[in-house]
């Protein structure tokens, strides 16, 4: 009897400390990454950056993840990747030192193509992260990958001319805790969209994990929640797009460990409150950009609320032959109540926010300031010699980029060029002068690129201004300003995440007639190096 006694003792206590274990608060890791860049025939994205910023600052703020122990990577290397990675690890190596249970979460956002994440011109080999990711020295490690082609408004992520790669959809079972969640299956496009600032996968998971995905009304959001949200969610938003349904696939192998936890709703004092007593139906709330940055589907006397960062929000409802459209502003460290008397009726053709607005329709912009080098010289030789020189320049140019339209730039330039030169005339005894060229110009181009390649060709307009000081004084200075129109043509090289390399030829013809009546031509040659503010 006392051995028995001995033994139930030994089983109590083994459960009892198994359930400790297990009680153990998780340590949680997270690797978060998106590139707009991915190497020769691909088109720059427009959203994997925004996307990878969206979700690092979920999991910081929802999902347990301290500061210190996550990473963002934007446009950065593969080879940054997997340092960044190595160092997660080291410290989950201190933690499991410590007797700490640890998760890691990686999540990646952009281009895909033979079987490799491109990040820039690197590559990471999937099935090389995979076994990488099962020798990692954490106890659930999550994979979560967003890349296929990209195009136009409803865009396909990650173009490529080869197949798409494809994920083993099976349990993994040789390493436990190891799960996979793609945002498209094997031979699928996973596409972006202009009004959701973002791909529809990754949107939908967010928003999921806002507390969308929150059926059972607990406060928390699990893995396998967030997967069947934005799984649901993104079939029915691109079945009727034009590269067809995607489908998320979903592979994962976690015995013994249960359902995750990925999002504690409860633990954020932020957020939106959609009360008991308001109407059921589907609630869109769209930021001051006009992205629809969440939604919140709620169900008849359910009370539903959304982990919304600070801000001031569009709430837009849809019912059957109308729409209730207001704002609801999110303070920092409180919960705002929505009020649905502060909403108006409004019809559907007066919807601020449907389909693409036309000040929303605009693609995102951005600034480029750099350098010139370049020379200006006539295509007529007797001009050159007597009138205008050949003259070396040096100036500076600004660029506004996709602003009046996706793949336009327009840009403002200034350039200074000094030549010391001799004045060719049969009848004067041969007077030295100094030439002095100021030109002012502005450009608009169009670009068709070709991976980091861009070829441009557009109108470009500028004025001349030219001086002659002589060295003898009996001759008068000399000054001259036309304005002169013309083409540029040339091309842009993105050699980096913010640098890049122009060269450009510029064609100009003006009217002369000071002295006689002509018509002249000359051309420029300029080298440029920009830096993207």
């Amino acid at each position: 009897m006392r051995r028995l006694a001995g033994h139930a003792w030994v089983l109590v206590l083994g459960l009892l400390l198994t359930t400790a274990v297990q009680a153990q608060p998780l340590r949680r890791f997270a690797l978060v990454a998106g590139n707009d860049e991915g190497g020769a025939d691909t088109r720059p994205l427009r959203f994997a950056r925004d996307d990878a910023r969206k979700m690092h600052d979920l999991l910081v703020r929802l999902g347990g993840v301290e500061p210190g122990d996550a990473r963002l990577l934007l446009d950065e290397t593969a080879e940054d990747f997997l340092l960044a990675l190595s160092k997660l690890e080291a410290r989950a190596r201190e933690a499991r030192a410590r007797g700490e249970r640890t998760s890691l979460l990686v999540y990646y956002s952009g281009h895909a193509k033979d079987g490799s994440l491109r990040m820039g011109d690197s590559a990471l080999e999937l099935e090389a992260l995979k076994r990488r990711l099962a020798a990692t020295p954490m106890d659930i490690r999550i994979a979560i990958l967003d890349s296929c082609r990209s195009g136009a408004i409803t865009r396909t992520k990650g173009a490529r001319r080869a197949p798409a790669f494809a994920i083993d959809t099976d349990a993994v079972h040789e390493s436990r805790g190891l799960v996979i969640l793609t945002s498209s299956s094997a031979n699928e496009d996973s596409q972006e969209s202009d009004l959701l600032g973002g791909s529809y996968f990754s949107h939908h998971l967010a928003s999921g994990l806002m507390g969308d995905a929150d059926r059972s009304g607990e406060g928390q959001v699990t893995l396998f929640e967030a997967y069947s949200h934005a799984y649901a969610r993104t079939v029915a938003d691109t079945a009727d797009s034009s590269a067809g349904p995607q489908h998320p696939t979903f592979s994962y192998d976690l015995a013994g460990q249960g359902d995750l936890v990925l999002t504690d709703v409860r633990g954020s004092n932020e957020g939106l409150l959609v009360p008991r007593t308001a109407p059921a139906g589907a609630y869109y709330f769209v930021n001051p950009r006009g992205l629809v940055v969440a939604e919140l589907h709620k169900a008849e006397d359910s009370e539903r609320k959304l982990a919304l960062a600070p801000g001031t929000y569009t709430v837009k409802r849809r019912m059957a032959d109308r729409l209730r459209v207001g704002e609801a502003e999110v303070r920092r460290g409180s919960t705002t109540v929505l009020d649905e008397s502060q909403l108006r009726d409004t019809p559907f053709s007066d919807d601020p926010v449907k389909g693409v607005p036309s000040r929303w329709r605009e693609p995102r912009s951005y600034w480029t300031a750099g350098l010139s080098l370049g020379h200006q010289a006539f295509f007529d030789a007797p001009t050159r010699e007597s009138l205008f020189p050949y003259t070396p320049m040096m100036g500076l140019e600004v660029g506004l980029h996709d602003y009046l339209r996706e793949g336009w730039s327009w840009t403002f330039d200034l350039a200074l060029g000094t030549k010391n030169a001799t004045l060719e005339l049969p009848t004067l005894s041969v007077p030295r002068y100094r030439y002095s060229l100021l030109t002012v110009g502005t450009s608009l181009v169009a670009e068709w690129p070709l991976g980091r390649v861009s070829l441009i060709i557009g109108p470009r307009l500028a004025y001349n201004a030219m001086r002659r000081d002589f060295e003898d004084a009996s001759f008068p200075d000399q000054k001259y300003g036309v304005l002169t129109p013309g083409l540029v043509t040339g091309f842009r090289w993105r050699f980096s995440n913010r640098f890049e390399f122009n060269g450009s030829t510029r064609i100009h013809y003006f009217f002369y007639n000071v002295d006689s009546q002509r018509s002249l031509g000359y051309w420029e040659f300029m080298l440029q190096v920009k830096y993207r503010l």
